[in-house]
């Protein structure tokens, strides 16, 4: 077998981060230390500016590629997760493809003795939380997450003390410390049903998507929900003023609209000053706009979340006109993940995955909560 010749070589590749702007507006009153955090992460980032991201690069995704990294799959006896927002080509080769709970979930049920996991950090972590006997690997383990690096451990600490009687409740698009010191977790498909599960008199503390927990307030209709102020930079990027010209633009057009996205308010708001009609605005999981591109009669769907779901969308119903509502939406940290850093993974097993046991326990209750209360759907 001809095998890739090229040199992986890391360099500094520019990777531009938008500035989150968001012209919605929402009934959320986020917890005023996290707004400091947000910001720090976000400017850690390089927000607003060209932030230099070393990459793995060298490699091109070609035939000799794709051979090559299925060779050392089987060799090494290990499956490949690819998730939603990775480069067209990582989704292409991988064995599954999915958002990061999905995939967790295939890989607890894998008999691979390895699990290799082309996303971000906090993806990873979940898959050994849920796999804890089985290596797991990430191609580059510098690949980070600004929502999941918007809340520390010690800043939930904090905040529980605050309301020791509350029940928190975090996305699973955080870090294995977070989950450890969370009641439940919950997915962008089942996030209203975790926190209507609820005692009602009890406070949630929600976490750590704003945009989400807007949402959940908004669908609940509960006043106690107390909501983290953290983003996803990719997703709170996408504004009100783009969806609305985007709309009106292409009037006739369905929207497909992630909840951690600044325009989810703005989108529910154009559907009930009738601008768009109701039936056509959707406000979905990854999984979720999957399951509506297979199903809609559209000819033309407009699509609000990470540039990268639109190759799989493309897949699932090729007929239909996918265009994305920000053609800038491309995640820095998940094209980290690229054809050199696989190679590299695959030939050197590297970068291996640790959570502690007693942090992988407590974390594990918290997921396996959310599972008991209902289908966590798609995830994110």
């Amino acid at each position: 077998m001809t095998t890739t010749t090229q040199p992986i070589t890391a360099q500094p590749e520019t990777a531009q981060i938008e500035t989150a702007q968001s012209s919605t507006a929402h009934t959320a009153t986020p917890h005023p230390a996290s707004t400091r955090r947000v910001q720090t992460a976000i400017l850690d980032a390089g927000a607003g500016a060209a932030a230099t991201a070393p990459r793995f690069t060298g490699v091109e995704p070609d035939a000799d590629w794709f051979a090559e990294v299925r060779d050392l799959l089987r060799k090494r006896n290990a499956t490949l997760l690819a998730h939603n927002y990775e480069l067209p080509a990582i989704q292409d080769v991988a064995d599954h493809v999915g958002d990061s709970l999905a995939l967790s979930r295939i890989a607890a049920e894998s008999d691979a003795d390895e699990i290799v996991f082309a996303g971000v950090h906090f993806m990873a972590e979940t898959a050994k939380i849920l796999s804890p006997d089985k290596t797991v690997l990430i191609p580059d383990a510098r690949a980070g997450c600004s929502l999941a690096d918007s809340i520390t451990a010690d800043e939930l600490r904090e905040w529980k003390a605050e309301f020791p009687d509350a029940v928190v409740v975090s996305y699973v698009n955080t870090t294995a410390e977070v989950k450890a010191l969370t009641d439940i977790c919950c997915t962008s498909s089942n996030a209203v049903e975790v926190v209507a599960s609820i005692d009602p008199d009890l406070d949630v503390l929600f976490l750590p998507d704003q945009f989400l927990g807007a949402h959940v307030k908004r669908q609940t209709g509960r006043d106690n929900i107390h909501i983290w102020a953290g983003e996803c930079h990719v997703h709170a990027g996408i504004n009100g003023d783009e969806l609305t010209a985007k709309a009106a633009a292409h009037p006739d057009a369905e929207l497909f609209v992630h909840p951690e996205c600044g325009c989810a308010t703005s989108a529910l708001y154009l559907a009930g000053e009738g601008v768009v009609p109701d039936e056509k605005v959707k406000i979905l999981s990854t999984g979720g706009m999957l399951d509506a591109a297979r199903a809609t009669g559209a000819r033309q769907v407009l699509v609000a979340t990470e540039v990268g779901m639109l190759h799989q969308l493309r897949k699932a119903a090729p007929d239909v006109d996918f265009q994305p509502v920000n053609d800038r939406a491309s995640c820095p940290f998940m094209k980290m993940i690229t054809p050199a850093a696989l190679l590299r993974c695959l030939r050197e097993g590297r970068d291996e995955v640790h959570v502690d046991a007693d942090t992988a326990a407590r974390a594990r209750r918290s997921v396996e909560k959310m599972i008991a209360i209902g289908n966590p759907g798609s995830g994110e």
